[in-house]
């Protein structure tokens, strides 16, 4: 790490604030990365509060800028070197013309979007009045009943395809010369992060991208804005009422493709064309002029009257950050047809801790026994109205979704009868049934998406919805099933060593429903066509430890050299945090000594449940305010609940009862609405009025407990700063269960992997040596997993500088090297030393003085 600082030592990073010494430490680490380039990976953890955002901002623009001014230093050395036979004079005057030329251009450009800029500021008096306007004007005239239902006929084939907007891309960036400078691609896992980014954008200033010499010395040239396009799906961007009011994604990109047909009698008016190339300058331009995030964009768009979701592409070259979600950027279908070229960019991944199973999800589809028999009614309806105007292919082909549809019925309503309710599905057998197997798969995909046949019958049935022909049992816009049926398809037709399809049952046997579903078991190949082809890539998260699992299921082929690993520090003083491992209530020299071990097999005995009971009450009596506890899943939360609420002659007052009159107590339950059971905990200790379901508050009860699960809704992305969180509390570690079919195929895949890999090659290892080091593998894979879970909802504590909390983790395992080796370093930072050892009455004597010291 010194070796990196020392490199960056004088660079100024323009935080606009001054930086902690973390934060110098993963901007000059963010800096390295890039620098050094050639597929260089960062994989960078810095706890929540410490500033990563702004941070990660202020290192990658420094370095952009920088980068962009040694480009142009370069050519201008290039140029000198092809005139080097000429006299010195020449020289001298070609290269001074050359400097006048990019300096002319640069400062073309950057006065313009100033003035876009300082015309935006004049007319945001009247933004509530553009936006009644746009809506206004966009609206479309409803269609005459007569030609209704042939919006629904499959058109016949010809030679004629959706226009490509890559021609009029081409057309209005053509004046643009900036295409192949290189761009950071930053994408977070949701559309809230991504605002957050976009406001932390807005806060730094930087220097021109022109070297200082260039530039005339009697004017001021101290800051250029930073070049922004937010990119999104067509959900969320579509100006277009006739098509947003459709609601799901699918059936609105359909639509939209639909109505850029050459055929279509409504044409989309708001599609980028040669009609409108003056509003989609002036859009492209006011993106790059004002920072916009997707809500500006959806409105630059109505009031230029202009597809934002197409004529953001125009934007793309002359941009220096796009923002997108994660399967815009992780789905290479997706980056194609967003016209995005990774080669030689930068990719920032923010929230990379769940980055394996955003891939997977991204990959994953699904389709449910319930879904196929609604499909075939939408056939049937379809076929009814439309089946003697079907032609040629168009007739084989719904022919073939139909069949598709029965035989995958078929192998379901028999799966009914297997005792198993889950398990893995042999693909083979799926195809069996009515001849699937004798379809060409690939073919029938193709046809569906080019015709837009699935959006066609969901359409039509809609319509006959809408006219009271008919009642389906479930809405068109909600339940889009020809399109889960298409995806599903894909997966099975791209079925591959890293995929398995699952069945598992749902619902009880009167109403028994059977589910298919598509995994992607390993990330490594999708996440390859990221890491090969960008210049560097940045993992960067708040809880990113444990590191193995990124370089081993990523990028398991890259050479050391090519990955920095930091995890930073807090930004609390270490007075700020009590990290108390207790393993029992008993200190280590009781011989009758009981130790919490919430294994499967072990979590179930009383007596420990009851100690774990007496630990969390003695917690609230020293902790003020906020308490949060995380079990390892509902099942086992409630379970715990009604040992707490039993009574005997012992104990005629139940824990349960105890923790009320200590606290207002919470619990989280499955499927319940997160955001008012946090309202209700945060009104309890913020001394207002709560209305508790799960409990009476007592007269004195001083703050709130709440049980939660980790890996549940209040275990991500929920804050529990301050006074809201003053104790976090871990209970045992919540393993997956390894005897569920996608985690047993996940070790499988792992081992054979593994062995394949350390089995061949040019040094292969013995094979008994290969074999022992992939159950490692799978071991380390699958506790790896347990802990990032862990990590998360720790990270749920201590939210800024001056926040303060104690974190408890309740269960000997937490005591071993192992264990605590996969906590994040902050963490590792503050725990108790020997405090496994100790019990319960030297944790609160901990505790109480940690508390005292904060009052």
């Amino acid at each position: 790490m010194e070796e990196i600082i020392e490199r960056t030592r004088n660079i100024d990073f323009h935080h606009p604030f001054t930086p902690y010494d973390v934060q110098q430490q993963f901007m000059h680490t963010v800096y390295n990365v890039l620098e050094e380039g050639g597929g260089q990976i960062g994989i960078l953890e810095s706890p929540t509060g410490t500033g990563k955002s702004l941070s990660l901002i202020c290192a990658a623009l420094t370095w952009l800028r920088n980068h962009k001014k040694r480009t142009y230093e370069i050519s201008i050395d290039a140029a000198a070197n092809s005139f080097k036979n000429e006299p010195d004079w020449v020289v001298e005057q070609l290269l001074k013309r050359k400097r006048a030329e990019i300096v002319d251009l640069w400062e073309e450009r950057e006065s313009n979007l100033r003035k876009i800029r300082a015309r935006e500021a004049m007319m945001e008096e009247r933004e509530k009045k553009r936006k009644r306007y746009g809506e206004r004007t966009s609206e479309k005239e409803v269609k005459s009943q007569s030609s209704e239902e042939e919006e629904w006929l499959l058109d016949e084939e010809d030679e004629e395809g959706v226009p490509r907007f890559s021609d009029i891309s081409k057309e209005v960036t053509d004046d643009n010369d900036e295409g192949d400078q290189v761009k950071i691609y930053y994408t977070s896992r949701t559309h809230s992060q991504l605002t957050q980014f976009i406001a932390e954008l807005r806060r730094p200033a930087f220097p021109p991208s022109v070297p200082d010499e260039f530039l005339k010395s009697d004017e001021d040239h101290e800051v250029e804005a930073v070049k922004h396009v937010p990119l999104s799906s067509r959900q969320r961007l579509c100006i277009n009422p006739s098509v947003a009011r459709l609601g799901s994604l699918s059936a609105i990109n359909d639509r939209c493709s639909e109505l850029q047909q050459s055929k279509s009698k409504d044409k989309c008016q708001f599609l980028p064309s040669t009609n409108n190339l003056g509003q989609t300058h002036q859009f492209r331009d006011n993106v790059l002029a004002t920072l916009p995030d997707i809500e500006d964009l959806h409105s630059l768009g109505k009031n230029f009257q202009v597809c934002p979701y197409y004529a953001s592409r125009t934007a793309i070259p002359g941009a220096e950050v796009i923002t997108l979600p994660y399967p815009l950027l992780l789905q290479k279908s997706a980056r194609d047809a967003l016209g995005i070229k990774l080669d030689g960019n930068i990719v920032i991944i923010d929230e990379a801790h769940n980055i394996m199973d955003a891939i997977a999800n991204v990959y994953a589809s699904e389709i449910c026994l319930k879904d196929l028999v609604r499909a075939r009614l939408l056939l049937q309806v379809y076929v009814k109205r439309f089946g003697k105007k079907l032609k040629g292919e168009n007739r084989v082909m719904v022919g073939q979704v139909a069949r598709v549809v029965d035989g995958l019925r078929a192998w379901m309503e028999n799966s009914s009868n297997v005792k198993s309710d889950q398990g893995i599905a042999d693909p083979n057998e799926l195809l069996k049934h009515k001849g699937i197997d004798q379809i060409n798969l690939f073919k029938l995909i193709e046809y569906v998406q080019r015709s837009k046949l699935a959006y066609k019958i969901e359409g039509y049935a809609a319509h006959v919805e809408t006219q009271g022909e008919t009642k389906p049992a479930t809405a068109f816009s909600s339940t889009p099933v020809l399109h889960t049926l298409v995806s599903f398809l894909v997966s099975l037709s791209n079925l591959s060593s890293e995929g398995r399809i699952f069945y598992h049952k749902t619902g009880e046997k009167e109403q028994q429903d059977i589910r298919l579903s598509y995994l992607l078991l390993s990330p490594t190949h999708a996440f390859s066509s990221i890491a090969l082809k960008a210049r560097a890539v940045i993992l960067a998260g708040g809880t990113m430890s444990p590191f193995d699992d990124y370089t081993a299921h990523l990028f398991p082929e890259l050479a050391a050299g090519k990955i920095t690993t930091l995890s930073c520090g807090h930004v609390i003083p270490s007075s700020s945090l009590c990290v108390w491992t207790l393993s029992s209530c008993d200190p280590m020299n009781n011989a009758n000594r009981m130790q919490f071990e919430f294994s499967y097999q072990k979590r179930s005995d009383k007596k420990m449940i009851h100690n774990l009971g007496l630990a969390v009450l003695n917690i609230c009596t020293a902790v003020p305010d906020g308490v949060v506890v995380f079990f390892p899943s509902y099942g086992y939360l409630d379970e715990v609940i009604s040992v707490w609420s039993q009574t005997d002659s012992t104990q005629p007052t139940s824990i349960w009862n105890k923790l009320q009159n200590k606290k207002a107590v919470f619990s989280e339950a499955k499927g319940s609405s997160s955001d008012d059971l946090l309202e209700q905990y945060s009104k309890a200790i913020l001394d207002e009025d709560p209305q508790t379901t799960t409990a009476k508050p007592a007269a004195r009860a001083r703050g709130a407990l709440l049980l939660s699960v980790v890996g549940g809704k209040m275990s991500e992305g929920i804050n529990f700063s301050d006074r809201l969180g003053r104790c976090v509390v871990i209970v045992g570690l919540p393993y997956p269960n390894i005897n569920s079919p996608d985690w047993k195929a996940r070790i499988e895949y792992i081992e054979s992997t593994t062995i394949q890999r350390l089995t061949s090659g040019e040094t292969p290892r013995p094979r008994s040596e290969a074999i022992a080091a992939a159950k490692q593998a799978a071991r380390d894979f699958y506790e790896n997993s347990c802990m990032r879970a862990v990590n998360q909802s720790i990270g749920r504590a201590i939210r800024h500088r001056n926040d303060y909390a104690a974190i408890v983790l309740v269960d000997r395992r937490f005591g071993t090297d192992r264990i605590r080796g996969k906590l994040p370093g902050w963490i590792q930072g503050g725990l108790v030393n020997g405090s496994e050892n100790g019990g319960l009455g030297q944790m609160m004597s901990k505790l109480n003085g940690f508390f005292r010291s904060k009052q």
